[in-house]
């Protein structure tokens, strides 16, 4: 019976497109078409310098993707069960092809291009699936346009991928998959030219045009509420101005809607980084998947494209759709998770990480989200789950109800956003109903005072009931500790010393967690945890100070 509420708690939130979608997309076979291809349309334009991403490939046959190194030197590795689907699909995506140094890998890539058209006949394998064909016609497009001669298979094969796709899109996920595949059509519609080209870039624009105006919240930020994806749809619409641009036809809708749609995303990833220009880990976040700020910008700056920040003060940036308040002063910067997980019907990069938040001291990581380590497995869960994050389990049950590996049931959401700026404190309230489904009703309010050199995070727990609330606080790995005592830690980063003090005579203990800064790559570091059991309504609250 549990199972079956859950099942029925997931899918009660999905669109039917999504449900038909999924049916079909198990149920049909497109049979791939061969046919001749279409003739190629070379840019009459530039085509500007894009995204440089980190080599994956280190030798002429050895790949490194998250974290994990192998060698395809068999036409099985293509599809080598051993290897987890996201690796296999990193395999199939080609990224390498317009990474940095790309050219000195030139006659590798030939070579590996030439290998895959040859081991992966039409249809068959991962890499026929939907979303590594999106990503590989445009890095093989790229690549082409970076002054690379594609021999006849290779122009061949990307007119039989982007027939193939054209018929699987992925209506099932929606979301950045059915952006991207959106941005691959128009890739291949102008990269190829005649009526059937025509179709996909047809096709292709009306999906952006409404992907886009759907994706991107009024703040800028992308819907799915994950930085790192943001990030990822951030460099799509970047691609496809730049494709317009090459083509002389950056003046159409498609490319006036792009225009803006980039310069608000620009302008939302400029204002929610740490101090290190890094992105925060809410929700599915890691470094080195998705491109860097140095590298959007850039790219965003040869593009034309100047970003106005958003700011209600000095000390406060508000993305209240996306659900993210930057607090700020001389001595601390605070990123505050208070936000919907995602839409509704597309929650699979959630995590539980509502009211969370990271903290930066004198420009350096102090207090972290655990990160993104993996998409499968119990790790999968453990790094989603409310453990991982700053914030307040209650009765050892998850804020949210995630499962499987990108599933939501029941879910929460936030209420009750205050904020109070004067000359003697700087004051964010909120609170969210992701525990309402408890025995009692709780409900978890938490207020951030911040006041020169110390922050006070006090927790609420309204409602009815006896209810075990456990506060965690992360640290980062760099994070030394030099003393505790039974109410305080002393802690030093870099040199600089800083306290965290349990407050209303509750005690504090110390445990072990791990903190992920990239896929596949985990660290040890340590968690404070502040627990109290009482009857609700009550409250618990702690204070950072710097000294």
């Amino acid at each position: 019976m549990v199972k079956i509420k859950r099942f029925y708690n997931t899918l009660r939130y999905l669109k039917p497109v999504q449900i038909y979608g999924r049916l079909w997309f198990y149920l049909y076979k497109p049979r791939p078409d061969t046919r001749p291809r279409p003739e190629v349309r070379m840019p009459t334009g530039e085509w500007l310098i894009p995204v440089h991403r980190q080599p994956s490939l280190l030798g002429p046959k050895l790949f490194r993707f998250l974290n994990e190194e192998h060698e395809i030197l068999k036409s099985s590795d293509w599809n080598d069960t051993r290897q987890s689907k996201l690796w296999l699909y990193n395999l199939h995506y080609f990224n390498d092809l317009n990474a940095s140094g790309f050219e000195e890998r030139k006659s590798w890539h030939e070579d590996l291009i030439e290998k895959w058209i040859n081991e992966n006949p039409p249809g068959a394998g991962n890499g026929w699936e939907p979303y590594p064909i999106t990503l590989r016609i445009v890095n093989w497009i790229k690549w082409i346009f970076s002054g690379n001669n594609p021999p006849e298979n290779m122009k061949q094969s990307m007119a039989t991928q982007a027939r193939y796709l054209a018929k699987k899109l992925e209506v099932r996920l929606l979301g950045n998959h059915l952006l991207a595949n959106g941005k691959t059509l128009l890739f291949a519609g102008c990269y190829f030219k005649g009526p059937e080209a025509n179709r996909w870039r047809s096709k292709g624009t009306e999906l952006l045009l409404d992907e886009f105006n759907e994706q991107i919240l009024p703040d800028g930020g992308h819907f799915e509420r994950s930085p790192m994806y943001h990030c990822i749809v951030l460099e799509d619409a970047l691609d496809c101005l730049n494709l317009l641009s090459a083509y002389g036809l950056e003046n159409c809708e498609l490319g006036a809607m792009l225009r803006d749609k980039a310069t608000v995303m620009t302008a939302f990833l400029a204002d929610i980084l740490h101090p290190d220009l890094g992105i925060p880990f809410f929700n599915d976040s890691a470094f080195n998947i998705s491109p860097s700020w140095e590298e959007l910008s850039g790219y965003a700056e040869r593009l034309g494209i100047s970003p106005v920040t958003d700011k209600i003060s000095d000390n406060i940036i508000e993305k209240q759709d996306f659900g993210l308040w930057v607090l700020k002063n001389d001595d601390m910067h605070l990123i505050v998770d208070a936000g919907a997980i995602g839409p509704d019907y597309q929650p699979g990069h959630a995590h539980c990480d509502t009211l969370s938040y990271e903290m930066s001291v004198a420009g350096k990581r102090f207090i972290v989200n655990s990160g993104t380590y993996t998409y499968k497995g119990p790790e999968r869960h453990l790094f989603r789950s409310t453990e991982s994050h700053n914030t307040v389990r209650l009765d050892g049950e998850e804020q949210h109800e995630i499962w499987a590996n990108f599933r939501v049931a029941r879910r929460g959401y936030p209420t009750g956003i205050r904020i109070e700026n004067s000359a003697e404190r700087l004051q964010f309230e909120a609170a969210h109903t992701g525990y309402k489904r408890l025995k009692g009703k709780p409900l978890h309010r938490r207020i951030f005072s911040i006041a020169e050199g110390k922050v006070i995070v006090k927790d609420i727990i309204e409602g009815a009931g006896d209810h075990r609330a456990e506060s965690f606080i992360h640290l980062h790995p760099d994070v030394e500790i030099v003393e505790v005592e039974s109410d305080r830690v002393k802690c030093a980063l870099n040199g600089q010393p800083v306290t965290i003090k349990s407050l209303d005579d509750i005690g504090l203990r110390i445990d072990d967690s791990y903190f992920s800064l990239e896929f596949g790559k985990k660290v040890k570091n340590k968690v404070i945890v502040i627990e109290k059991r009482d009857s609700a309504p009550f409250s618990m609250a702690y204070e950072i100070r710097i000294s």
